[in-house]
């Protein structure tokens, strides 16, 4: 099963240039046989730029996680707990085997009816995204 996360240019660029090796959320997927991301860079760019497997993912309290995952993060303590405050529960999405595309998909062209998730969505017949890229 694949999903595609919307995430923000400026995290997409710090997964992109390896520094940031963790994903985070406050809520996951649900369905848990969740093994490939792809990488919807929210506007302004607007296109799915790379995939990924998951390595793992971690289920913690907040301050638990940061101190498994801070020298991975790609983000500074305050914008990570700027992002989970009040929240008693975080996910820390590994990302291994990350591969950007040669040339960033538009998903209005390929995935019908295609609406940004506001965290993300699951994708059925990836393959043909995939051999639509140079990766």
């Amino acid at each position: 099963m694949d999903v595609l996360l919307s995430i923000k240019p400026k995290y997409v660029k710090s997964i992109l240039e390896g520094e940031k090796r963790y994903e985070f959320r406050k809520a996951i997927f649900r369905n848990r046989s969740v093994d490939r991301v792809f990488i919807y860079s929210s506007a302004p760019v607007k296109r799915i730029v790379a995939l990924f497997e998951i390595s793992k993912i971690i289920e913690d309290h907040p301050s638990v996680l940061w101190d498994q995952v801070q020298d991975y993060a790609g983000i500074n303590d305050t914008e990570f707990f700027s992002y989970f405050e009040g929240r008693s529960l975080g996910y820390a999405i590994g990302i291994r085997n990350l591969k950007e595309f040669d040339t960033p998909l538009n998903p209005r062209e390929e995935i019908p009816g295609f609406v940004p998730p506001q965290s993300y969505c699951y994708l059925d017949n990836t393959n043909d995204l995939i051999r639509q890229t140079t990766l």
